[in-house]
């Protein structure tokens, strides 16, 4: 696999993956030779590989998003790099989950950010909430990304997903979660530096901290879920108030509306609010 391998890194390279797309395919090629221990990826036929696909949801009960990682990169790895035609390998199309993204209220998030007491901690949950931010892009934030002057409150997010650039919100509580930050640790190349100082932190640091939180506050792992909540509440949070879903698209960095379009549902306080046309009928009080 050696030479198979750095050949289908460098093509991910020059196509411009990122740094966990590439990591993330790599990790699928690995399964698939576990599977069949003693092959060569090239030496694979179809029906092969099909099996192995079929195992991850019959037997292995993976989540529709990480299979779909999985035949991606059997994909690239098939078409691209070892250069099968179709008719020799050719793995059926998966349509998208249409799951909704586990959101908590208010009073939830903000016992998360008032129960931790390391200034950095809470600096970090508060600019994933209040700026919307994936925790790749929360990692590789700088000191000048913060643009804090009271007629711009803005958060540069460079290079992010699909290496794009954007500004996102940046909401007065993080900035004074990070002023009291800064003052105490004065960081300088990177706004959230490993705790030796050598590159950013990590996003499992970030993972961590998040969900010491929640344990702290007594919120269950299946409503917790991963730090990436925080930023479907940020989205859902906006819906909420009334923000346009173009607008909240653009903070996000979302390609498609119809990503952003999952957080299209209203809360239960809202619900109450809300008759029926039913009900406005002649004859119904």
């Amino acid at each position: 696999m050696s030479e198979l391998g750095k050949k289908f890194r460098q093509h991910m390279v020059l196509r411009g993956f990122s740094d966990k797309t590439v990591e993330s395919y790599e990790h699928a090629i690995v399964d698939l030779l576990r599977a069949c221990p003693g092959r060569s990826p090239d030496q694979l036929s179809h029906d092969e590989i099909q099996s192995h696909v079929a195992s991850l949801t019959t037997q292995r009960k993976l989540s529709w998003s990480t299979i779909n990682v999985y035949v991606s990169a059997y994909r690239c790895f098939y078409h691209e790099v070892l250069k099968r035609p179709d008719a020799e390998f050719s793995l059926p199309p998966r349509g998208r989950a249409h799951i909704r993204p586990h959101i908590l209220d208010r009073a939830s998030v903000q016992k998360i950010l008032d129960t931790l007491v390391n200034l950095k901690h809470r600096a970090v949950l508060a600019m994933i909430y209040g700026s919307g931010l994936r925790v790749g892009e929360l990692c590789h934030l700088r000191p000048y990304h913060i643009e804090s002057a009271p007629d711009r409150m803005m958060v540069r997010v460079e290079q992010g997903k699909g290496h794009k650039d954007r500004y996102t919100l940046l909401s007065h509580r993080a900035l004074a979660e990070l002023r009291a930050y800064w003052l105490q640790d004065r960081p300088k190349e990177w706004l959230f530096p490993r705790a030796n100082g050598k590159g950013p932190m990590t996003s499992e640091c970030a993972s961590h901290i998040y969900k010491a939180a929640c344990a702290k506050v007594g919120i269950p792992p299946e409503r917790a879920r991963g730090v990436h909540t925080l930023r479907h509440c940020f989205a859902s949070h906006l819906m909420e108030d009334g923000v346009a879903l173009s607008v909240i698209q653009r903070l996000l960095g979302h390609r498609a509306l119809s990503t952003t379009s999952v957080y299209c549902h209203v809360s239960r306080a809202h619900l109450e609010n809300v008759r029926s046309p039913a009900d406005r009928l002649c004859g119904n009080k």
